[in-house]
């Protein structure tokens, strides 16, 4: 066997052991030991079955995702293809019983279904997720899948990529038996079973294809509902066709087809982006000042000033990671409404299956509420989430300097404002950080953690130990005006004014952007989060705008008619009583007045310059942000996008997304804008550099990494 996997024999059952830890993910070793071990069990006249297991936490996560990238980036010449392998099992003469605790993820469960039982501990989840890297299954699986649990359920477990529970997987046969107790005592005992009778080989298994009649409409419902539901990403599709081929074509053909889409998918644009956000993801928890091993502080309870929107948000967050929450506000009335938007987001999510009743109930009777400060004097964190305007929030942080006891974390879900100038109010600024969830906070996975000038770093390791804890993804960033995410959403939603008043119609600009593969254009989401907010933060930050640069104003005086958007039933656009969009022919009055009052030449606008104005005047302020350390990388600022402001994943983030259209390329049609509409377009010096020497935003973030070494 290789180091990575351990064969011993258990009496008459082998029993091979994966040790590849964390995930035990399927890296170069982990096939050839699988398969010196299945040898070796079919040479043994002692042996009778064997059970293939996972050490540690988990059964195989998946495949090695390095090994894709070594392959694209032609580092790796040689197919990582385990098919083979695969086959080697479920060829065995000897029953192999796959047990499975943790997860069975993509390669994984590819392996798990080559296997000729499956039984797993109740709390196994299993899955092909490959969808998340713009990759299908390679080593199988949309020919394995449908034949173990029929076209419809593999058709979903494919497009969408979520694992299932081991409950719901023994129902659809998937999983053959669920273990209580020991998993490798119970995987032993079920070896024993079924030793002596005839293997059952997976891929000669054809109950559950059905016939072309039948599945005609499934596939073409599966395909009109993955163009709606995944616009613009190619890879959901290729699993469709792939788990088709498994109905209509040999085994053996069928995979032949399926490592062609495989690879198809592989070597595109959206693989490349979506296995660099997943790595990007994965090191924003990687701070250089502030290593692993930093002492945390407990966090067992939080308080929350602010029975808002935010404020209850952020309640359900907490206490859906077992944490109690006491809510305060300024009277009965805001509590108590607070309090029922709280049960009937509950109310909705157990009416969806996404929690039981009896979860809610244990969740609901974490959450306290007060209106007095004193209730906040044993609080371990505090999280200030009330309307967002800097005199307010230093009256709340004095208040909070008194009342909460010394060691608390004291945070701000401000979204634009002065971690500083907050904590300065108070006598402790190194407790003080921003936790800027983003709405709705229940629902959404980003969190900006906010390090302020004073923050300890005991308090910075917390929080991001935390963002893990609420199930967040949290990403630490400098303070500086809206931070990392809004400080570039505030330019990309000012652009998108400033195309309205040269002629663009609402509609032209937020179809532009969705096309392209925005989750909603830039004025929807104006009227979804209320165009009072962005008025706002505009007045409260006017003074620190350059002189005589141009500033839009046609949403301000939408604001000043009471056109707030979707809460007041019109803004950019009419909205119904259940919120649903459609054009208002008094906003095309209204602004075609305005614009002529205002002299600016109006025109025709194509889509394309919609999509590079507003998103390269994002990256042009991203440079800014980089190269002056408010994001530690360029990868940060992607994931921020990707998570938090509904970028298309498959683009990668807005950094990422210039690096493939070519950082030369976006320079010049920045500096052609900069002509054209003057200052607010000039080029940031870290753009013009990285242009010009044929670099990469990821070439930068690599040489900072080198130099901070």
């Amino acid at each position: 066997m290789t180091d990575l996997v351990r064969y011993t024999k258990n009496g008459d059952v082998g029993v091979i052991t994966i040790e590849n830890p964390p995930v035990n993910a399927l890296s170069p070793g982990v096939p050839e030991g699988i398969d010196e071990a299945i040898q070796a069990i079919a040479k043994d006249p002692e042996v009778k079955a064997a059970v293939l297991i996972g050490g540690g936490k988990t059964f195989i996560a998946g495949a090695d995702i390095k090994e894709f990238v070594k392959l694209t980036s032609g580092t790796r010449q040689n197919d990582i293809g385990i098919l083979p392998f695969l086959l080697k099992i479920e060829d065995s003469t000897k029953p192999v019983v796959v047990a499975i605790h943790g997860n069975a993820l993509g390669g994984g469960l590819e392996v798990a279904q080559a296997c000729h039982y499956r039984v797993a501990s109740a709390d196994a989840r299993v899955g092909q997720p490959e969808v998340n890297l713009g990759i299908i299954p390679g080593a199988g699986g949309t020919q394995r899948l449908p034949r173990l649990v029929g076209v419809e359920k593999a058709i979903e477990m494919c497009t969408t990529g979520k694992p299932v529970k081991a409950s719901e997987a023994v129902q659809f046969g998937l999983i053959d038996r669920i273990i209580d107790g020991d998993l490798l005592a119970g995987a032993v005992a079920f070896a024993r079973e079924v030793a002596g009778k005839p293997t059952r080989k997976t891929r000669e298994r054809t109950e559950k294809l059905g016939n072309a009649e039948q599945n005609a409409p499934v596939f073409a419902a599966a395909r009109e509902s993955a163009r709606k539901k995944y616009r613009g990403m190619i890879c959901q599709l290729a699993a469709i066709d792939a788990i088709e081929a498994a109905t209509k074509l040999p085994f053996e053909k069928g995979c032949e087809e399926e490592a062609r889409l495989f690879y198809q998918c592989l070597y595109s644009d959206q693989s490349k982006a979506q296995i660099h956000a997943f790595f990007a993801e994965r090191e924003v928890s990687k701070i250089p000042d502030v290593p692993k091993d930093t002492p945390t502080i407990p966090v067992n309870s939080v308080a929350i000033v602010g029975a808002g929107t935010m404020g209850g948000g952020i309640a359900m967050v907490c206490a859906n990671a077992g944490i109690p929450v006491v809510i305060k506000d300024t009277d009965q009335a805001a509590l108590d409404h607070g309090l029922a938007t709280i049960q009937k987001n509950y109310a909705t999510s157990v009416k969806r299956g996404r929690f039981t009743q009896q979860y809610v109930d244990e969740r609901l009777k974490l959450i306290k509420t007060t209106l007095n400060y004193a209730d906040f004097a044993n609080a371990d964190m505090v999280i200030e989430a009330a309307f967002e305007n800097m005199a307010l929030k230093k009256e709340i942080f004095a208040e909070l300097d008194r009342a909460c006891k010394r060691g608390a974390i004291i945070s701000s879900n401000t979204s634009t404002l002065n971690i500083d100038e907050i904590a300065a109010v108070t006598s402790r600024p190194e407790a003080v950080i921003g936790m800027h969830f983003f709405s709705p906070a229940n629902v959404m996975r980003l969190l900006e953690v906010v390090r302020g000038r004073k923050t300890g770093k005991d308090v910075i390791a917390t929080c991001m130990q935390l963002s893990k804890k609420l199930g967040k993804v949290g990403v630490l960033v400098g303070n500086c005006r809206g931070f990392v995410g809004n400080r570039m959403f505030l330019p990309y939603i000012r652009e998108a004014q400033f195309l309205v008043e040269e002629g663009a119609t609402p509609e032209q600009v937020d179809k532009a952007l969705v096309d392209w593969g925005m989750a909603m254009g830039p004025l929807a989401v104006g009227d979804l989060g209320g165009l009072d907010i962005a008025y706002r933060i505009r007045k409260e930050f006017r003074h620190l705008e350059k002189p005589g640069a141009r500033q839009p104003f046609v949403e301000d005086r939408l604001v000043e008619m009471g056109r707030l958007g979707q809460k007041t039933g019109s803004g950019w656009y009419k909205y119904d009583g259940e919120r649903r969009a459609s054009s208002d022919p008094e906003i095309a009055s209204l602004v075609k007045k305005w614009n002529a009052e205002s002299g600016i030449p109006q025109r025709q606008i194509s889509p394309e310059e919609i999509v590079d104005r507003e998103i390269y005047i994002m990256v042009n302020e991203g440079a800014r942000i980089l190269e002056e350390g408010f994001a530690l990388r360029a990868g940060d600022i992607d994931t921020i996008y990707v998570n938090g402001y509904g970028f298309p994943a498959y683009r990668g983030g807005p950094m990422w997304y210039a690096d493939t259209v070519g950082l030369k390329k976006v320079y010049d049609r920045i500096s052609e804008f900069h002509r054209q509409h003057g200052a607010l377009w000039e080029p940031a010096p870290l753009l013009k550099k990285l242009a010009d020497s044929g670099k990469k935003f990821a070439d930068y973030e690599r040489d900072s990494a080198r130099a901070a070494d």
